[in-house]
């Protein structure tokens, strides 16, 4: 895989996990209903989910890394900012789950989840690297992109369909 993309490689790579990402609710879900048990098919299904990761993220990279003939190298650092954000997304999709056990619809709970995440994601990112003009200086666009991502993720949950 390449590391340095030229043009709008990275949208393509962007687009690809919105598709993958936006089908994830809606496929756990369907997995966790097709276990047939009420009690214990969200684990079921989250087992498999594993085993998916474990082929793909763990197989795929072991044969990206070969192929690339990488160092084999892996700094303290980023070992555990990697395996923290293993953990989180793992807890995260672990949460997904309870949500529909919890009798959460795929459309609610991953629109909450799509819309309050990018706004965590830009807080904690601020907090991490805060702009250079100070907090006073982020741009109002910037401000209102985040309102805006908490109004739609309300009216998503509060308007949908009814089934």
């Amino acid at each position: 895989m390449p590391t340095s993309s030229s043009g709008l490689t990275w949208l393509i790579f962007a687009l690809l996990t919105v598709g993958s990402w936006g089908l994830y609710g809606i496929f756990l879900h369907t997995g966790q209903i097709a276990m047939g048990d009420p009690e214990n098919g969200r684990y079921k299904a989250f087992l498999f989910v594993g085993i998916a990761y474990l082929v793909t993220a763990v197989i795929g990279s072991l044969i990206v890394l070969a192929i690339n003939g990488s160092d084999w190298s892996f700094p303290t650092k980023g070992l555990t900012w990697s395996l923290l954000a293993g953990t989180v997304g793992a807890i995260g999709a672990f949460g997904v789950l309870l949500a529909f056990g919890a009798k959460g619809t795929p459309p609610v709970v991953m629109s909450i989840v799509f819309a309050g995440a990018p706004m965590v994601n830009a807080i904690v990112s601020l907090i991490m690297h805060p702009p250079a003009g100070g907090w006073g200086g982020l741009n109002w666009q910037f401000v209102l992109g985040i309102i805006l991502a908490a109004l739609g993720g309300c009216l998503v949950t509060l308007f949908k369909p009814s089934s």
